[in-house]
């Protein structure tokens, strides 16, 4: 199995390199909400993950299939516009096939941005959250089934899954910009339909601070293969017991949409100081 992954993630890579020579140092996986970041990339390669050897396809709205290179703040990038959901059907290990392609590539710094529900009641929707860390609920885990020790240790280290130093760079980028950010636990569930009354309570009880789907296997993956993490939530709705509501996917992309030039912002400034 080990084998066969690293046999993939080569034929990946083989075929990306008949597109670009690129060896971006940056890899951004662009969630909802983040896809106006794109339209800062100077665009250099653009591929369709349909043409990538073993790249799953994404199936759902506002996630469009893009896998970009150029440089963005005068940084060589590759953005992956559009990701995958383990709702959609797909294993951990498809999920975060990207992520691996992306550290053979050159990556060595990681930004996760996803939308997400807010727990905590000082938490507003459209707002941001930069991610302190996270909890895994999702019921599986990227790394489970034969190790191969050259992508990254059998127990990876867990300690530290957002760089400290990335946070700390991006609460100045924040401050100097004006734009008020919260921090926060970020707590993954499998999805696809929003929580319950009792599992919003149960997970503000637990220490989570925003509801999400996504960006915890892709940083696991990237924690087991050395690199360092920056992840964001943009707060699309209110997830408090007392007064919850419906909310339609729209109204989420909605404010996705609102909040996002506020992320782009701080994600480009935070490319161009490293």
């Amino acid at each position: 199995m080990a084998l066969e992954l690293r046999k993939q993630m080569d034929d990946a890579l083989r075929f990306i390199r008949t597109k670009t020579s690129s060896t971006p140092a940056v890899g951004i996986i662009l969630g909802t909400g983040l896809g106006g970041l794109v339209q800062e990339i100077h665009k250099e390669t653009v591929i369709d993950y349909s043409e990538i050897p073993h790249f799953p396809v994404s199936t759902v709205e506002s996630h469009h299939g893009k896998l970009i290179f150029g440089t963005l703040a005068g940084k060589q990038v590759v953005a992956m516009q559009g990701r995958f959901h383990f709702y959609e059907g797909y294993t951990m290990k498809q999920i975060t096939f990207p992520v691996r392609v992306m550290k053979l590539l050159g990556v060595q710094t990681l930004l996760i941005s996803n939308a997400a529900g807010a727990l905590n009641p000082q938490f507003r929707r459209g707002e941001i959250m930069l991610m302190t860390d996270h909890i895994n609920l999702l019921g599986d885990n990227p790394l489970i089934g034969p190790n191969d020790d050259s992508l990254g240790p059998r127990f990876p280290d867990m300690s530290e899954p957002y760089s400290k130093e990335l946070l700390t760079a991006a609460e100045t980028i924040a401050r100097d910009l004006g734009i008020k950010v919260q921090e926060g636990v970020y707590v993954a569930m499998p999805g696809p339909n929003l929580e319950t009354r009792s599992e919003y309570r149960f997970l503000r009880s637990v220490g989570a601070d925003a509801v999400g789907m996504s960006t915890v296997p892709e940083d696991i993956v990237a924690i087991h293969m050395g690199m360092r993490v920056f992840g964001v939530s943009i707060i699309t709705d209110e997830c408090f017991p007392e007064t919850l509501k419906p909310v339609t996917l729209e109204e989420v992309i909605a404010i996705a949409n609102q909040a996002e030039p506020k992320m782009t912002a701080i994600m480009k400034e935070l490319v161009a100081r490293m």
